[in-house]
């Protein structure tokens, strides 16, 4: 089934996710041979990115497609818009909307009132399907390399994927639970500092799918048996005040959500570690060398994944 809107992980099926994937995996290895020389894509960001709005661009342009490019400074906000107008308005210069924005519910707000197709880039702590995608289609082709299928029902062994840092706010790690979550024999553990641990509705709704979830364990207890670290910076940007921020990374126990070369040494051979970024102190440079860090390949596959969503927009 086509999608016209993509707003959330909740409206994907195992079967659409697969394909997203190899159609991905497809681009990755051949040269592109799809071009939409009419469409137009426009980007519309209200909130700072480098890789999510560079990937798109970079996604359209190797599809042939023309592209505008927006950002809260350069619109309409700033003389008090309302997002609903600026949607109305930006939906007669193109043929698909991504968009990112602080708030919660936005990218399904601007659905209603759009006519084209709304690409959800990230709405505050609500979701960020592409992220998802990309971050599956990273897991998926690291393990195949690795000899672990994510993707095989006849798979009889655990894959174990552990979320480290700020849980609670992560957009990121909120849509991607949704998506592993649809695969056989997953595993969660959580690393999260005191405030920050990954919300209830979630926690909730992954024990009603009986998927096992471990909580409030020392990073260094989980290495050995984790598959997959996926890493999460601390977000400076939603907390209230300096202090609380503060209480967190500069106290003793802030190590316990750092990946470094000593922690390492704890880790599978196999493992692999991932960063939607950017990151800030929570994963040492000394890492980079690491054959199991992949967040850079995650940049990579970003634009491959949104290459195959902007196929699929644009051949609705």
């Amino acid at each position: 089934m086509t999608l016209k809107h993509i707003v959330s992980v909740s409206q994907f099926t195992k079967a659409q996710v697969v394909s997203f994937v190899k159609r991905a995996s497809f681009f990755k290895e051949n040269p592109c041979t799809v071009s939409f020389p009419t469409k137009t894509l426009i980007t519309m960001f209200f909130e700072p990115s480098t890789r999510t709005s560079a990937s798109f661009q970079a996604a359209a342009y190797r599809l042939g497609c023309k592209v505008i490019s927006l950002s809260d400074q350069s619109s309409s906000s700033q003389k008090g818009e309302t997002l609903e107008d600026t949607i109305k308005t930006l939906s007669h210069y193109g043929d698909a909307i991504a968009l990112r924005h602080p708030k919660k519910g936005s990218a399904q707000l601007a659905t209603t009132v759009s006519k084209i197709p709304v690409i959800n880039a990230g709405d505050g702590t609500g979701e960020h399907p592409t992220q998802a995608l990309l971050d599956i289609f990273t897991i998926y082709s690291e393990l195949k390399k690795r000899n672990i299928d994510l993707f095989s029902d006849a798979r009889s062994s655990t894959i174990t994927i552990t979320f480290v840092g700020d849980l609670k706010h992560s957009r990121t790690i909120h849509s991607l639970v949704h998506v592993l979550a649809m695969f056989p024999n997953i595993r969660f553990i959580y690393i999260a500092p005191p405030s920050l641990e990954m919300p209830d509705e979630i926690v909730d709704m992954l024990n009603e799918l009986n998927i096992s979830q471990i909580a409030n364990i020392y990073l260094y207890n989980a290495m050995p048996q984790t598959d997959v670290f996926y890493i999460t910076r601390i977000q400076k940007e939603r907390f209230e005040t300096m202090r609380d921020y503060y209480s967190i990374t500069l106290s003793h126990d802030y190590k316990n959500y750092c990946i470094t070369p000593e922690i390492m040494e704890f880790a599978k051979p196999t493992a692999i570690i991932m960063h939607p970024l950017p990151r800030t102190t929570e994963i040492s440079a000394e890492i980079d060398a690491d054959p199991r860090a992949v967040y850079f390949t995650q940049v990579e596959n970003g634009v491959y994944m949104r290459m195959a969503i902007l196929e699929h927009v644009f051949s609705a």
